[in-house]
């Protein structure tokens, strides 16, 4: 594009931004300079910055432009003033005129499983009575479209214009996906006014920064440029001094200097310094200050059509406008083409039957200019008018949240309604703000305590303080229905706890329990007393608690969801209390009787999560991963992508740590602290995350690594309010163990047993403390070591699980003397080669194996050594396989070799790589004895998985001692 062509556009002095411009499309598109030296395509983010009229809108058309004759998709939206209070109406007009042209049946085959989740947010019809999605899980979902569009319609741009208007759903949305672009063939434009930029738009301002870039900051025109572009539309005879004064009165505006040309050009005023007196005062007639006279001139119905226009936004189109302005279809289409010619509307539009300003500081002008209760009025007339249009009460609930209250129940009705629409869309910000306005209208007697419930409701996610005020309002309530007054305490228990008063949510449950008339309420409330009681840290006798529960539940058959709740609580406190684990399985299928849903959100998801952990407890793995799987999809399915993810997934990697499936441990629980760290910080979601993984990376033998991690995250510096699982006192002692701090792993592991001891959990497989705490005291208090251990094991035993007395009997081996210690040893293999625990079964044949060396019995010593060397090697603990090889090598065996038979057509070199990698040598020592690089040896391994059908940690099962080996070991 040549600088007179962008000069003919008025695209003076933007030389550098459109060079930008051009730059990026041609990255995006994979062609130029770039494309030449082997550069692959790349998207990214290009933003505009500047006052109003200063040029973005024209540059982001240059773009738009530009990306059409490259081949592009392009998708555009533009933010309202008056329409940042509608949630996602940006994302709506991105990808409505994707889906808008299919049937629904076609939407459903492009939106998939996110089809009930995402349709609300993007304006589609879905069934009614579903429930509501969580934020975040909107936002993957849009996420996942906007992706999948991206890649099967690249190269793809996306404009953005008055980014500063743009709803917060949508901003939100929009910021965290912008760093996704540098890896798509997709390409994000967007123009903002930073001075217009809320306060909560932080995130925002640095969205370019993140991309590597700041954003094009456009400046005013200098005087040359405004001289040029009066020539431009006057006349080269405009003199000096006459362009000068144009500079001086518009600052170097570009729409400004547009527009006084305009009206110089209307007025037929020569462009010389003789009329520099007349000009000025045609300079109000540019600015806002002039705006009303120029509709004046038109006619009242005019001035009356753009009010009705500015008033309706985005939404206005010519049958609306008329109906709130009293005009006939006739007279509007005549009025809108005046309107046009005086430069207020724009010509065209972005649908054929919709109307817009010429320019946004127009439309600004305009809607300032009605008189205040005039504007009331018309929103009131506005709302009316787009629900009799069909358009539903989310569009017009920003008009009523315009007008005066006036004890109106069929307002009240419409904000409710619309509420529930943003609830379903995943937007609570949207639907409490039509609640809060529906509270001030405000609603009947009748209805008072439902709107302040919903109110509740509706906040539960953002502010869960003011959630609690609500509801507390509604049990104030004179006129207050049973049913809901149960929802409204359930709910308001559910408050407290979430935010971590777990004694009020118990408090206000059993108050609850005391005055309730009805026998199934009141078992309603029990169940919920001895949720938040089980829960609590804080518990005063939680022994009590366990035998009041225990009287409860054996005069219960598990006919109905509070019977089967209980059952699930008596489970699991059977599993914490270490009783027989054949009493918490009992327990534990009883309750799954008739099925425990994840996603019920009056019931909570605790204690199906807790009754799945009771089958893992119980050496049932399987079970309990079933149970996992399919709650996660549960909440992947209903949109839950918060706390209720962040758990699921941990608590799975958790299972999976327990069966010694590491490296898939460590996945999973890193991607649950991902999304628990987008609800928030120091929740109960992310201790879980942060403990389980500090075991996993303990267990891998990365010490370091796990210290980071919870120095990262404050681990262990204090106590949760609420009982997490693990124990984070007793993982950050076992931490500190594994540090080499055993007086202060003294200190954390008995003040962690102290405290569970207290309440009567006194299960080691629930919280092996004491196993722990035996090894911090064998050098110093051998005697309390040994002590501690058996106490452990007797405890183990009572529980009963193979894996419990298999880890118990270890840990006492360990702080043992003499033939004692073999023999703790041999038991303790005995009983875990029968648990699914494959990590502690290959450490115990691993310290059996080094305890038979040092008694000079070298082929038992072998035999257990290989063993524990293969369990290792499948767990991913590389730490273990080090010590393993170490202890083989120490009596002349040869590590394991991958089996001839299983290995298929691999060649010589890749053979000697797999066997180095199955037997746990990373690449770089692996490259050092083949002398090849570290890319040879990952491409040599990825031609061996491709062989072998396997992937590096798969390499375990596939190996074998040597025959060298072998016969050492006979």
């Amino acid at each position: 594009m040549d600088s007179g062509g962008r000069k003919s556009r008025g695209l003076l002095e933007r030389d550098s931004e459109l060079d930008a411009v051009d730059s990026i499309l041609d990255d995006l598109c994979g062609i130029g300079a770039r494309a030449g030296a082997g550069l692959v395509a790349t998207g990214g983010v290009i933003a505009f910055a500047g006052p109003a009229g200063v040029g973005k809108t024209v540059l982001l058309g240059e773009l738009r432009r530009g990306a059409l004759d490259r081949g592009c998709t392009v998708l555009s939206a533009r933010g309202g003033e008056h329409e940042q209070g509608v949630a996602f109406h940006v994302v709506r007009q991105l990808v409505q005129p994707v889906l808008a042209a299919a049937a629904e049946e076609e939407q459903r085959a492009i939106l998939g499983s996110w089809y009930d989740i995402v349709a609300p947010a993007v304006g589609l019809v879905v069934p009614s009575g579903g429930g509501a999605p969580d934020p975040q899980g909107v936002r993957d979902g849009i996420d996942w479209l906007v992706t999948r569009f991206a890649v099967q319609q690249a190269p793809v741009v996306i404009i953005l214009d008055d980014a500063h208007w743009a709803d917060a759903e949508s901003l939100d949305w929009l910021t965290a996906f912008a760093p996704r672009t540098a890896d798509l063939p997709l390409l994000l434009a967007t123009g903002y006014r930073p001075d217009d930029l809320s306060a909560d738009a932080v995130a925002f301002r640095r969205l370019t920064e993140r991309q590597g870039s700041r954003p094009h900051v456009l400046a005013p025109l200098t005087p040359h440029a405004v001289g040029r572009l009066l020539r431009d539309r006057l006349g080269e005879d405009a003199d000096d001094a006459f362009c000068r004064e144009c500079w001086a009165v518009t600052g170097g505006n570009p729409f400004e200097v547009t527009e006084l040309a305009a009206k110089v050009r209307d007025r037929d005023l020569k462009p010389l310094s003789a009329n520099i007196a007349e000009l000025r005062g045609l300079v109000s007639t540019a600015k806002e200050n002039g705006l009303c006279e120029r509709m004046e001139r038109l006619g009242s119905e005019a001035v009356r059509l753009a009010m009705a226009i500015a008033v309706l936004g985005a939404e206005a189109t010519p049958a609306l406008a008329a109906n709130i302005a009293a005009l006939s279809a006739g007279r509007t289409a005549e009025l809108i083409a005046g309107l046009r010619g005086a430069r207020i509307l724009a010509r065209g539009g972005p649908g054929q039957d919709q109307v817009e300003f010429f320019h946004p500081t127009i439309a600004t002008a305009v809607y300032r200019s009605i008189p205040p209760a005039m504007r009331v009025a018309m929103h009131g007339q506005a709302a009316t008018v787009v629900i009799d249009a069909g358009r539903g009460a989310l569009a017009a609930s920003r008009h009523m949240l315009e007008m005066h209250p006036e004890g109106d129940t069929w307002v009240v009705g419409q904000l409710r309604e619309a509420a529930r629409d943003f609830l379903r869309a995943g937007a609570p910000d949207a639907a409490r703000r039509c609640l809060e306005r529906a509270l001030r209208e405000p609603p009947s007697l009748d209805d008072r305590a439902a709107v302040l419930f919903e109110l509740g409701c509706s906040a539960a996610l953002t502010e869960p303080a003011t959630t609690v005020n609500h509801l507390r309002a509604a049990l104030d309530e004179p006129i207050l229905d049973p049913a809901l007054r149960e929802a409204v305490t359930v709910r308001l228990a559910q408050a407290y706890a979430h935010s971590g008063r777990m004694a009020e949510a118990e408090r206000t449950v059993a108050e609850e329990a005391r005055r309730a008339a009805s026998t199934r309420t009141r078992l309603r409330m029990q169940v919920e007393q001895f949720t938040w009681n089980a829960f609590r840290a804080d518990e005063e006798d939680s022994p009590a608690r366990s035998r009041r529960l225990a009287r409860l539940v054996d005069r219960l058959g598990g006919r109905g969801r509070a019977e089967r709740y209980l059952l699930g609580l008596r489970a699991f406190d059977a599993v914490v209390r270490g009783e027989p684990s054949g009493t918490a399985l009992r327990y534990a299928e009883e309750a799954l009787g008739g099925g425990l849903s994840w996603t019920e959100d009056d019931w909570g998801f605790e204690v199906p999560v807790s009754v799945a952990l009771t089958f893992m407890y119980c050496d049932e793995p399987g079970r309990a991963e079933e149970l996992f799987s399919e709650g996660i999809a549960a909440c992947e399915r209903k949109g839950w992508r918060g706390s209720h993810l962040a758990f699921g997934l941990t608590l799975l990697g958790y299972i999976r740590y327990r069966r010694g499936r590491l490296a898939e441990a460590e996945e999973l629980v890193r991607e649950g602290l991902r999304i628990a760290a987008r609800v928030g910080t120091s929740t109960p979601a992310q201790w879980a995350a942060v403990g389980t993984l500090v075991q996993t990376l303990l267990a891998t033998g990365r010490v370091a690594e796990a210290q980071e991690m919870a120095a990262a995250h404050g681990y262990g510096r204090v106590v949760p309010e609420a009982v997490v699982y693990p124990d984070s006192q007793a993982v950050y002692g076992e931490l500190l163990l594994a540090g080499n701090l055993h007086r202060e792993a003294r200190q954390q592991l008995t003040a962690a047993g102290r405290r569970l001891d207290r309440r009567g959990m006194r299960n080691p497989a629930w919280c092996p403390w004491q196993l722990h705490l035996s090894q911090a005291l064998a050098h110093t208090e051998p005697d309390r070591a040994l002590e501690v251990s058996h106490e452990a094991v007797r405890r183990a035993r009572q529980f009963g699980t193979a894996s419990a007395i298999g880890q118990a009997l270890h840990s006492a081996a360990t702080v043992a003397r003499g033939p004692e210690r073999i023999k703790l040893l041999a038991e303790a293999v005995s009983h875990l080669e029968r648990s699914p625990s494959a990590y502690d079964l290959a450490l115990a044949l691993v310290d059996h194996g080094a305890a038979l060396r040092r008694l000079g019995l070298p082929q038992e010593a072998g035999d257990r050594l290989y063993r524990g060397l293969e369990g290792a090697l499948h767990c991913g603990a590389d730490a273990l396989v080090a010590r393993a090889r170490d202890e083989l090598s120490a009596i002349g065996l040869r590590p394991m070799q991958l089996r001839v038979a299983e290995s298929g057509t691999l060649t010589r070199q890749e053979q000697a790589a797999a066997e180095r990698a199955a037997a746990g040598e990373p690449d770089v020592r692996i490259a050092d004895e083949l002398g090849m690089t570290e890319q040879d040896v990952a491409r040599l391994l990825s031609n061996v998985y491709r062989k072998v059908g396997t992937n590096r940690s798969g390499l375990a099962t596939l190996i074998e001692p040597g025959e060298d080996a072998d016969r050492q070991a006979r």
